[in-house]
């Protein structure tokens, strides 16, 4: 199986690679949402509507297990732990992820909005590096975007739910952190209605 192959197979899904490294002699390719198109897929499917609790987790469990039967690939994800997979770790280990200013992981493509549904281990040449690190050249408005101050001094989760939940969170919550949509990097692509269900599971 090829790269064309995996990327045909996601494509339905509104899911592409994120970036790969070596695990052995497989690869591991981390999996994430290619948005704007991932959200109204995601909306069309069962999981979304039946009612159930983590539906985007289950989701992505059928989808990207589903994939990795025809590629003949293992499924692994970052959910259903302790123990987790170190999808962090991955991450920086492809060329393609960084710690951004404000300590969330940021993406050569897709900012501060990147997320991991999943990830193959699969038998295949690591594809390593992609685009510059964004942040070298940014301004960084990220690290002052947030109205209370939660990423200051490493990152106070306590006030930024109490922001979000708050009247005059109401931007963050509807839309998605301020913070991340300062990030120059792939900025507009998250819908504010995706953004506006990760805030409440957040919540």
């Amino acid at each position: 199986m090829t790269r064309d192959d995996l990327s045909n197979a996601l494509f339905p899904f509104g899911l592409q690679p994120l970036g790969d490294c070596p695990d052995g002699a497989d690869t591991i390719t981390l999996i994430g949402p290619d948005e704007p198109r991932f959200w109204p897929i995601f909306c069309e499917s069962p999981e979304y509507g039946d009612g159930g609790p983590d539906p985007m987790d289950r989701w992505s469990f059928r989808v990207i297990t589903g994939v990795a039967d025809t590629l003949n690939a293992d499924p692994l994800f970052p959910f259903g732990g302790p123990p987790y997979a170190p999808f962090f770790t991955w991450a920086t280990q492809t060329g393609r992820f960084w710690a951004s200013p404000i300590g969330f992981l940021v993406h050569d493509e897709t900012g501060l909005f990147a997320s991991f549904r999943g990830a193959l281990r699969w038998q295949t040449s690591p594809d390593i590096g992609g685009n510059p690190q964004p942040c070298l050249t940014c301004a960084k408005p990220c690290a002052t975007a947030c109205p209370v101050g939660a990423f200051d001094n490493s990152y106070d989760v306590a006030a930024c739910k109490a922001h979000v939940a708050s009247p005059a969170g109401t931007a963050c919550r509807t839309a998605g952190c301020l913070a991340r949509r300062a990030c120059p990097v792939g900025q507009g692509t998250r819908l504010p209605a995706q953004a506006a269900f990760h805030m409440e599971a957040f919540l």
